[in-house]
């Protein structure tokens, strides 16, 4: 070997320090908008869900319950918004157990989520029939389920921090998405004309996937690409047929566990108790506080999912263990009503949403470290499923919930500050 080249890789050596890449800022800054496009039509339509189903209930749209003169009764539904939480869940779920085992084709799958994502808009946007809604919905679901195992394999081919910026957009989704359909709604912007405004970001994700992210190829060799070239020298070989990848699932156990717990509890009270906690006495509406909880929960996500630079967590078993403890306030809560005050609740919603985009981040960044690069790409897709797992869960569960809870006589408040 000559005396020019790296012992390791066998690459020449320069005598020159190698530069930084300088833009890697368009790559970071890409996968941060990539997130937020590919989870907004996701989060929108769960914080549109109460006002989904209350459309086509013929009720006015603040009250639409199954309210009665009798004071005992529940202001409840009579279709729970876990309905709504399934029909945005199932179909992202079928479509990532799918997609770790195809070719990857990222141009192909990225415009196909792009147009699944305007279409969901618009049918939603235009329904004049639930099924119509529910169709809007599905259709989202499967741009999400599309985009995020495509963009967390895809990322094994930049700078690992890519991982964390993804995240961070994935939660600037939730609070951007809440905050902006709460805010519409809030303006008196008819459904229609709120989803129409939204179609700004199945083009805005076309723009950065094909014009700010840059090509791997033509990523110029720098320090980082030296140690990734030195990590793929002593990597395992990649996964090549279906057995191969069908074996090396159980290895993703300790990852996919505790991520599939602790969105279960999560989406268990996001879309089984939140409708159902009301504070009688507050200037919203039950529906316009369901969907400021829903803000305050995206707040606590996206404050958490960008956080792994500056803390990591690595139990993420412990952070189960308090969104289980969380579970049990919010369902004794919709029961009993004893908690005084509203902003107790809002504390308690965001504390939720910090442990779940902890959950998540720490998860794929601690992949991003733990795995070689040869198994990354089907690690990512395949974890990808976890989540949803849970959520799917949490979905079927929270619809008899729901109707055993509306079913007990209402619960008063003797005090709400």
């Amino acid at each position: 070997m000559s005396n020019n080249q790296d012992v390791i890789t066998g690459l020449p050596v320069s005598p020159h320090p190698i530069p930084k890449d300088r833009k890697q800022w368009r790559d970071l800054t890409a996968y941060w908008i990539l997130g937020l496009c590919n989870n907004y039509g996701y989060v929108v339509m769960l914080s549109a869900a109460h006002d989904i189903i209350a459309q086509f209930q013929h009720a006015p749209e603040d009250n639409s319950t199954t309210e009665t003169e009798d004071d005992n009764s529940r202001k409840c539904h009579l279709v729970s918004t876990g309905a709504i939480l399934l029909a945005d869940i199932l179909p992202s779920l079928s479509v990532k157990i799918i997609i770790p085992f195809l070719p990857f084709w990222v141009n192909f799958k990225t415009l196909l989520a792009i147009i699944l994502s305007a279409s969901g808009f618009l049918l939603v946007g235009f329904a004049t029939a639930e099924w119509m809604a529910l169709l809007g919905v599905v259709i989202t679901s499967a741009s999400s389920g599309i985009g995020e195992p495509t963009f967390l394999s895809y990322s094994s081919q930049f700078n690992k921090n890519v991982v964390s910026t993804w995240s961070s957009g994935t939660g600037g989704a939730g609070v951007i998405g809440s905050l902006s359909y709460a805010s519409l709604r809030a303006l008196s912007l008819s459904p229609r004309d709120t989803m129409l405004v939204m179609l700004f970001f199945p083009a805005l994700e076309a723009f950065t996937f094909w014009v700010i992210l840059r090509k791997p190829a033509l990523i110029p060799l720098t320090s980082t690409t030296l140690e990734s070239t030195e990590e793929l020298v002593s990597d395992e070989k990649p996964l090549q047929d279906f057995k191969e990848k069908m074996l090396y699932i159980k290895k993703l156990f300790p990852y996919m566990l505790p991520l599939a717990l602790v969105y279960f509890f999560e989406y268990f009270i996001n879309q089984g108790l939140f409708e159902l906690v009301y504070f009688e006495n507050s200037s919203l509406s039950q529906a316009s506080q369901y969907r400021w909880f829903n803000v305050d929960y995206q707040i606590g996500v996206f404050i958490s999912r960008s956080s792994v630079n500056l803390y990591k967590i690595k139990k993420i078993w412990l952070m189960a263990v308090f969104q289980f403890i969380n579970v049990a306030y919010f369902l004794t809560e919709a029961i009993y009503f004893y908690t005084p005050s509203i902003w107790i609740t809002l504390v308690v919603v965001l504390w939720e949403g910090l442990l779940g985009g902890g959950a998540y981040v720490n998860t794929f960044y601690r992949m991003s470290k733990e795995i070689t690069p040869g198994r990354r790409r089907f690690a990512m897709a395949m974890v990808t499923q976890s989540d949803a797992y849970g959520i799917a869960l949490a979905g079927f569960l929270a619809i008899p919930l729901h109707n055993a809870i509306c079913s007990l006589p209402a619960a008063h408040r003797n005090v709400v500050w």
